[in-house]
């Protein structure tokens, strides 16, 4: 199974004073062909419906411009030209940062007038060597441009964010000329000294708020930061149903034994086959922390065992319905959930046997089989959440 490198991606947003709509837009799109991810970070002039519209058009090409490999004077020329002309500035107005990470890893990064992204390898500031670009066509000549290309490394950060963070506190004792970009680079290698590993949501979240501090908790404009954290990927297993072959029964288990990551097991005979293979005691609990499910089990090299099919298909439905207002509970489809949103691999190995108790009429009929469940739970942590899934039958 996979050891490359995990892309972590997070953008935090506060919007500018009582806007209910950001003038920032970030916008990410995962290529799975390729193998590539794309960001764009925009900001529209001005703030609110107006500013968003600027964004969201910007972003949108942007991307769509990236993803066809177009030349990076190309892609800028495009944008400009689009964009609508602001009628006092005679201008069109939209900042943008792109971020295109290819399938081999190679990164790169072309902006705009956005602050220039801060890279850190490690705990250090990495300078990759930047390329001034100045337009020269009649509409948009003298603008200039930055682009850079690297290829990351493990722990390496790329943090990108808006004038909202950079200006942030503009006019005050502390800010007279704001925030600035030098200062937010330093306050970020310091978050990343004091804390290693910490996650790029947690890291974006630092920024905006601290900019937010700034302006007295009222945004002065509309404050984004984005983080991308390679990694080692956090991986997880999932097995449930047995074999359908008993002759592979000890296969099943060596698989569980071999794993290195966190590790569940759903399902009664599931359980039962790892532990006679293995020789490992199963350890009961009577917490019912979910009165709709069987509480869960215990076993040694494993995170926890739960039933089966009732499980997996509340684990969909949370899956289905989660927000960023879900609070998840204690119950073992809650948990289940919850290993599925903190791991970035997770691979499912679905044992074919047909399981009698299922194939009974008068049980509830949204009792699919097993493979069905899954394919669900599968679909919807690649395109919902963003996840690497794989699915093995045995």
């Amino acid at each position: 199974m996979s050891s490359r490198i995990h892309i972590e991606v997070n953008c935090q947003q506060i919007n500018h004073g009582v806007e209910k709509i950001c003038g920032d837009v970030f916008v990410s799109k995962r290529i799975k062909e390729e193998g590539r991810i794309i960001m764009v970070l925009s900001d529209g002039m001005g703030h609110g419906i107006k500013a968003n519209i600027l964004a969201t058009l910007t972003a949108t090409m942007a991307c769509n411009f990236t993803q066809e490999h177009k030349d990076v004077r190309v892609i800028a020329e495009i944008i400009m030209n689009t964009l609508p002309v602001c009628s006092e500035r005679k201008i069109s107005y939209s900042t943008f940062t792109i971020v295109d990470i290819n399938g081999d890893g190679e990164t790169n990064i072309l902006e705009y007038d956005n602050p220039q992204c801060v890279i850190m390898r490690g705990k250090q500031v990495f300078d990759p060597g930047w390329t001034q670009i100045i337009m020269e066509s009649e509409a948009n000549k003298g603008k200039e441009l930055r682009t850079c290309q690297f290829f990351p490394k493990k722990e390496d950060r790329l943090i990108f964010f808006t004038d909202g963070v950079a200006q942030s506190g503009m006019g005050s004792v502390k800010y007279p000329f704001g925030w600035e970009r030098d200062l937010v680079q330093d306050f970020c290698v310091n978050l990343v000294e004091n804390e290693n590993a910490i996650a790029a949501s947690r890291l974006a979240a630092k920024v905006v708020n601290f900019a937010h501090i700034n302006d007295g908790y009222r945004s002065k404009d509309d404050t984004s930061c984005t983080v991308v954290y390679f990694r080692e990927p956090r991986k997880m297993l999932l097995c449930t149903g047995p074999p359908y072959e008993e002759s592979r029964d000890a296969e099943y288990a060596a698989e569980v034994a071999e794993f290195k990551g966190k590790i569940v097991l759903s399902g009664a005979t599931t359980s039962d086959i790892v532990a006679r293979e293995l020789k490992r005691e199963i350890t009961d609990s009577f917490d019912f922390d979910d009165p709709e499910l069987p509480p869960i089990s215990y076993m040694d090299g494993v995170e926890f065992i739960t039933e089966g099919i009732l499980t997996l298909t509340k684990a969909t439905e949370i899956l289905r319905d989660y927000s960023n207002n879900t609070r998840l509970g204690k119950g073992p489809a809650d948990r289940m959930v919850r290993l599925f949103l903190e791991c970035d691999e997770i691979h499912f190995i679905i044992g074919t046997r047909i399981n009698i108790a299922h194939q009974d009429p008068n049980l509830p009929i949204e009792l699919e089989i097993r493979r069905t469940v899954v394919k669900r739970i599968a679909r919807l942590l690649e395109d919902k959440f963003l996840k690497e899934v794989s699915l093995k039958f045995i």
